[in-house]
């Protein structure tokens, strides 16, 4: 008969397990062939941003063939191990570089699961995808042969082509972040996904932008990413996920990306519109949205200091050629990239009492609005074309708790080319005006 201590064990182990499958979480997509060359205290920076933000782990997005995995997935296991805090699980694409080998999929499973930072779900490695809908056969035998718990990205298949597979997966992720056209982005998709799974986990996506433009993969488009974040994380509230996946880390030449810009990282032909567009600032108020996700409150926690977040596109959509971006896809219904991308300043406040707000581009008349309620109130700002510096000031009771000149909307465009990415930035209170009001 066990003894009491064993069975003591055993219990924890079940309850642990347990704990870690209802428990909510939220990853950053991580394309790990854009750190081909991130050393180790790269990776160790980026988990400690990541983990700053309350982002509880990355998805590893490899491609088959690339030769610089087994060092980087060395070097990110080794890093999150280190951290103690942060975990990792498995993506594969099957879309960049074409199709992985079950064999090849289920040792790299196998090597990796045992990891401390390894994600697990009812003591499951989790594991993903880029697509792969081809090679979904594969899985029935991937998952005996490792004991994977399966979510992947099989986004093409629609939520009613996807129940056809629920007899091998044990959930799905979906890759439908970003609106059609010029309409918000609405929770219709997640919905569906949802009613697909029949009680299975969803994985809900969140970005915050997308503008590409590398003709050598035939890509040249803009979705429309005004308000995008804000609207995203209200939605994540709505639809209640068991998980979350920002899209994305470091996916640079598609521009929503959140982390560091790393040069080494941005693809050819990229550099141009992303090299000077920092999107740190994103991950400003990710831990007060996420925080609302994981507790089911959206009364956000005890505000210490007013903040503000702003992005918008660095040129007017007027002020230089297109390049041939086109707003969608080109398997969507194209539209001119300004119906899609408007010209306007995206600007979340976050205030803990009703607040002032102006907001002047160049020297132009201010524009005044009321930060009316306790958290983050958004805003959307045209340009109404005006250039020129972009200056923030906040203020209550007639005391300046912000003043803060932002990024330029410029008509100077590189190349002659609108950039359709965004600039982003970020400014806090001083604490010790603040802490008086």
């Amino acid at each position: 008969m066990p003894s009491f201590m064993t069975m003591l064990a055993i219990a924890i182990t079940f309850l642990t397990y347990a704990l870690q499958a209802q428990a909510k979480a939220v990853f950053a997509h991580f394309i790990v062939g854009n750190a081909a060359t991130s050393t180790s205290s790269d990776w160790a920076e980026d988990i400690a941003l990541a983990s700053a933000a309350g982002i509880d782990g990355f998805a590893l997005n490899i491609a088959s063939g690339d030769s610089s995995n087994g060092n980087s997935l060395d070097n990110a296991y080794n890093a999150a191990d280190a951290a103690g805090n942060f975990s990792l699980f498995l993506s594969f694409d099957y879309a960049s570089q074409g199709a992985w080998g079950s064999s090849a999929v289920s040792s790299l499973i196998s090597k990796y699961s045992s990891r401390s930072s390894q994600f697990k779900v009812d003591g499951k490695p989790m594991v993903s995808t880029f697509e792969g809908t081809d090679n979904a056969g594969d899985w029935a035998g991937i998952k005996s042969s490792t004991n994977a718990f399966f979510m992947p990205d099989w986004t093409s298949l629609g939520p009613q082509g996807f129940t056809q597979h629920l007899d091998t997966v044990d959930g799905a992720f979906s890759w439908d972040a970003w609106p059609n056209g010029a309409s918000a982005m609405t929770t219709e998709d997640d919905v569906q996904w949802l009613n697909a799974l029949q009680s299975k986990p969803f994985m809900m996506s969140v970005s915050p932008w997308f503008y590409t433009n590398l003709p050598q993969w035939s890509k040249n488009w803009v979705w429309n990413g005004d308000s995008l974040w804000y609207d995203r994380w209200q939605q994540v509230l709505e639809v209640d996920p068991q998980f979350v996946e920002i899209l994305t880390w470091n996916d640079f030449g598609e521009s929503h990306y959140i982390g560091p810009v790393r040069q080494s990282g941005i693809p050819e032909g990229a550099d141009w519109y992303v090299g000077d567009n920092a999107h740190d600032a994103w991950r400003e108020f990710l831990p007060y949205f996420i925080s609302a996700y994981k507790t089911g409150n959206a009364s956000l926690p005890q505000i210490d200091l007013a903040k503000m977040v702003w992005s918008h596109r660095p040129n007017p959509s007027s002020s230089g050629s297109t390049g041939g971006t086109t707003g969608n896809a080109p398997y969507q219904d194209t539209l001119p990239p300004s119906t899609v991308s408007p010209d306007n300043i995206s600007l979340d406040v976050l205030v803990a009492f009703p607040a002032d707000l102006s907001v002047q581009i160049g020297s132009n008349t201010p524009t005044t609005y009321k930060a009316k309620s306790a958290g983050v109130n958004h805003f959307n700002i045209p340009f109404n074309g005006q250039t020129g510096n972009v200056t923030y000031t906040l203020t209550r009771a007639g005391t300046t708790l912000i003043h803060v000149v932002g990024d330029a909307i410029t008509d100077a465009c590189t190349n002659g080319l609108v950039n359709w990415n965004a600039v982003v930035g970020s400014a806090t209170a001083d604490p010790s005006v603040y802490g008086r009001h």
